[in-house]
């Protein structure tokens, strides 16, 4: 059972740059593209792989839109999220995205939070320190070279989650791998003077409240996204004023 769990785990993380099924026979998600275009004053351009995505949950369950809503509600009419994210792009994949993309212009801001899957592949922490660099700096560039509009998010925990304790691998090894990429991404945010938001402490309470965890036993659900969001936007919302 753990061989096949292994199997189905891996397929599933990683199914943006393979031809395996991911998990329980749903489709990868790709939101390269956004299937409405509603418009604001403001634009907000997201990065990142499933959980920006928001895998297994609804679109407006995910922490982009919520994000969205919030700050409507606090008075930034915002459009509808630009996402760029797969399930199962690591850093270098996303950076290629973003190049095939080929987009023009400035957002109003951005948010970027990628690294997991290179976590979960296993890929040494120095290449995902230069990747994640050169993404950091991406994302600035796409918010018109203004810092104060970037946004990175922490990686979350999946060892916390049921998929992540069934996984046959040690919660304790994935939560000390996490916390060592996430020392990475934080020291280079800090250093290019974007602000940091770590979700990640929170995001290990699904070890003991289901209702944080999406159906799929893996990603978060709609209340875990809800909790990022409201991170975010009194964040967002002093720079948009």
């Amino acid at each position: 059972m753990k061989i096949f769990i292994n199997l189905v785990l891996f397929s599933f993380l990683t199914s943006g740059c393979t031809k395996q099924a991911p998990m329980i026979n749903e489709p990868a998600i790709d939101q390269t593209t956004n299937p409405s275009n509603g418009t604001g004053n403001f634009t907000y351009l997201a990065l990142g792989d499933s959980y920006t995505i928001g895998e297994s949950v609804k679109q407006a369950e995910s922490f982009p839109y919520q994000l969205q809503n919030l700050l409507k509600a606090k008075g930034s009419d915002v459009a509808n999220p630009k996402i760029i994210a797969t399930t199962g792009w690591t850093t270098d994949e996303l950076q290629a995205a973003i190049k095939k993309e080929n987009l023009t212009g400035t957002y109003s801001f951005v948010t970027l939070l990628i690294g997991v899957n290179n976590q979960y592949r296993g890929y040494p922490i120095s290449t995902y320190k230069k990747e994640f660099s050169e993404l950091l700096q991406t994302a600035i560039a796409f918010a018109g070279g203004n810092k104060s509009k970037v946004f990175v998010v922490s990686i979350p925990d999946w060892g916390a989650t049921p998929f992540g304790k069934n996984s046959g691998r040690n919660p304790a090894t994935i939560a000390a791998e996490i916390d060592s990429f996430n020392a990475a991404n934080q020291e280079i945010t800090v250093a290019a003077g974007v602000n940091y938001t770590n979700i990640t402490p929170a995001s290990r309470n699904a070890a003991t409240d289901i209702s944080l965890i999406a159906g799929d036993g893996l990603h978060p659900s709609g209340k875990m996204y809800g909790q990022w969001a409201e991170a975010l936007s009194t964040k967002v919302a002093a720079v948009l004023k």
